[in-house]
């Protein structure tokens, strides 16, 4: 009867972190393992014209984390729907999504006609099987990101202690947090939403403006996939000169000035 079980799970609420501000509304979410700090330096320069909210996302910061969710793109997807739909917002909004985030993000632009005014993606981490992608150098690129990645799931211990130095080094507190309390939520994340995803066919069913916003020095994108995203015509990307894979002061003004 497991089919019966998926038919009347109803995906759980999601921590809103901030609601504040007033103005159309701006809906922002996070990345793996991270929580809705991430926007840390984006929100301020919003709020004063648009209502801003930032949630959690599942199994991330104070969201719940179900025992037996798998942590798809789906799953992440439809309990953002759920947690929206919550919200009652009353005009499409703008949907901001960082890392993991954007591609969340497209997942729900694509599947949600009509609830989403713009979709603005940063740091989208848009990955394609190694074996699709013409040039060496892109195929040996994604290959090594999987490799990494397969490296960090089966080794704990190592993940765990590398997810705290760095987050030591990190401009905004509390912004890395791979622990024994999220590990299950970023372990099939990785594997289940990142390694596994179809961003590219869900940017191609966005009819909506989409903004992609991305630092010229961040290590965690593949340029095959930025360069597949930017041939769509509906697609603008903007490079931020110098910058990675945080959203320090210059991305977050360029990421407000997309939102509008």
């Amino acid at each position: 009867m497991g089919w019966l079980r998926e038919l009347i799970r109803r995906p759980p609420l999601l921590h809103v972190a901030t609601d504040s501000g007033s103005g159309s509304p701006v809906v922002m979410i996070h990345g793996i393992a991270s929580s809705s700090v991430t926007f840390e330096r984006l929100v301020p320069l919003v709020e004063p014209f648009h209502r801003v909210i930032a949630i959690d996302l599942l199994g991330f910061g104070e969201s719940p984390a179900p025992d037996d969710a798998e942590y798809t793109i789906d799953e992440h997807t439809a309990a953002l729907a759920r947690t929206v739909r919550g919200l009652r917002l009353r005009e499409p909004f703008v949907l901001v999504g960082h890392s993991l985030g954007a591609l969340i993000a497209s997942r729900y632009a694509a599947t949600h006609a009509g609830k989403v005014s713009k979709v603005i993606l940063v740091s989208p981490p848009i990955y394609l099987p190694a074996d699709t992608i013409s040039a060496a150098s892109g195929r040996a690129t994604m290959g090594l990101y999987f490799r990494l990645y397969e490296y960090l799931r089966e080794n704990k211990e190592f993940t765990i202690r590398a997810a705290a130095r760095l987050a030591l080094l990190s401009p905004i507190k509390n912004l890395l947090d791979v622990s024994e309390r999220n590990w299950r939520a970023f372990v099939l994340s990785l594997q289940n939403s990142i390694e596994t995803q179809t961003t590219l066919s869900d940017l191609a069913a966005i009819r909506v403006p989409v903004e992609l916003v991305y630092g010229s020095l961040d290590v965690l994108l593949a340029p095959a996939g930025i360069k597949i995203a930017e041939q769509l015509r509906h697609v603008t990307v903007h490079r931020v000169e110098a910058g990675d894979h945080v959203i320090r002061p210059r991305t977050a003004r360029v990421v407000a000035t997309a939102i509008g």
